[in-house]
């Protein structure tokens, strides 16, 4: 396997280490079972059942970390090469010049995405500020309180328990502790500036939602793939306990 390669991977990744995982494809001819035991045999004494487990999280884990236009077939077929210690069927050259028009694609369409997204958050936060019982703090921040809380009240570094939604101002969601079934806990000064603002307004028990322009959440630059730059944010939020 030449050098580049797993370079040039690790970059499409943002960076992330790439670690062996165990993909089975549904054109397989072998069952799932079949190809783990097949997998874990030279292993002795290795749990099957474990290494099906842990080997289903790393995929997982490394689909989340790709990009979402990726093509599966290639992928499996360089991860399988890559197991057979095969030569590569493509030059360091023909990856190279690859990345670079595939970065050069990437970073127009987030242009092009942030660009939507800096028009949308400026009008929708614009219009929601006109609405009964939205606040507006002088730094941009909006809330609504949806059920007052009557506990204690956090500070700015303090650690909370928190119930959360995350959605775009079109309504979609990008993230959930409520969709997974446990809460999150977290110190109020290593998160997004918008929830470090807001949750000192709020006692235990409050329910809420925020409203937080692009400059108090992930900025011009977003997460790439995920969040468009200057994207604001809405957040459904409980503050379940101040620990």
């Amino acid at each position: 396997m030449s050098k580049a390669l797993p370079i040039t991977i690790a970059v499409l990744l943002g960076g992330a280490a790439l670690v062996p995982i165990y993909y089975a494809t549904q054109n397989s001819t072998e069952s799932k079972d079949t190809q783990v035991q097949t997998q874990t045999a030279k292993v002795s004494g290795t749990n099957v059942a474990a290494v099906e487990k842990i080997s289903y999280a790393l995929g997982y884990e490394v689909a989340g970390q790709t990009p979402p236009d990726i093509n599966e077939n290639a992928f499996i077929k360089g991860y399988r090469s890559g197991r057979a210690k095969e030569k590569p069927i493509y030059t360091e050259q023909e990856l190279q010049t690859a990345y670079v028009e595939f970065q050069t694609e990437m970073q127009q369409k987030q242009v092009t995405l942030s660009k939507a997204a800096e028009v949308d958050s400026q009008k929708f936060l614009t219009e929601n500020a006109t609405k009964p019982g939205v606040v507006t703090t002088a730094s941009g921040l909006q809330y609504k309180i949806t059920q007052p809380g009557t506990g204690k009240q956090p500070t700015a570094k303090s650690k909370v328990t928190v119930h959360y939604k995350g959605q775009f101002v079109d309504g979609k969601v990008f993230d959930s502790s409520l969709e997974r079934g446990e809460p999150v806990q977290f110190a109020l000064d290593k998160v997004l500036p918008g929830w470090t603002e807001a949750f000192p307004l709020f006692k235990e028990g409050t329910k809420a939602t925020l409203y937080i322009p692009a400059k108090l959440a992930y900025g011009e630059q977003g997460i790439p793939g995920q969040i468009p730059g200057n994207s604001a944010l809405i957040f459904d939020v409980e503050l379940i306990q101040v620990n």
